[in-house]
């Protein structure tokens, strides 16, 4: 049965994950970590493209890329996120073979029932993968994922993140969109019953 072709276009958000080979915690150690962060700002330096939102897990990735007008498709800029990491990853190890499962999955934010919900819903599940997956129990404390950058404004979070659309029209500083955020925060606790932050 033939792949299901990919939709490619610009101005487009995609929420992509991927696997590590096997679901192994191959990017368990912080050194790997934030190899992979490296990789991901060499590519914002090679591809035009926003980089909204991200969660660096032990066994996987997430990453909420917008695609621009004039820049690459999502494929090519995944592809090359993959293929780099993999490549350094097997040269700092002195390892061969494969690094991720398989393809990508992706979902695209503008074609949920309520896009702005779903991207303001997405930014905190990614913020609790770490709390769900028991690594810590505050999500603003872990250092790979991107959260920080929608709570405190220019903030240092390893790669420049820009906000998304959705999010600027909270309001009309900084600080109202932040409280609007809080709010899905709130709901994703109350729905999902997270241990309450140390």
């Amino acid at each position: 049965m033939p792949r299901p072709e990919r939709i490619q276009q610009p101005n487009l958000t995609y929420h992509i994950t991927s696997q590590c080979i096997e679901w192994r915690d191959m990017i368990a150690e912080e050194e790997l970590k934030e190899l992979l962060l490296e990789v991901l700002r060499r590519s914002k330096q090679k591809y035009d493209y926003k980089l909204i939102a991200y969660c660096i897990m032990p066994n996987h990735i997430h990453l909420v890329i917008h695609t621009t007008q004039e820049g690459a498709p999502i494929s090519r800029i995944v592809q090359y996120i993959k293929a780099r990491f993999a490549e350094l990853y097997n040269r700092l190890l002195k390892r061969t073979g494969p690094f991720w499962n398989g393809r990508y999955k992706d979902s695209i934010i503008q074609f949920a029932k309520d896009a702005c919900h779903y991207l303001l819903w997405l930014l905190w599940y990614l913020a609790f993968n770490p709390v769900r997956k028991r690594i810590c129990t505050n999500p603003i404390v872990y250092r790979y994922s991107s959260i920080r950058a929608y709570l405190e404004e220019n903030v240092d979070v390893g790669v420049p993140i820009e906000h998304h659309e959705y999010f600027v029209q909270l309001g009309n500083s900084f600080k109202e969109r932040v409280k609007k955020l809080l709010v899905y925060e709130e709901m994703y606790r109350k729905r999902y019953s997270i241990i309450e932050w140390v």
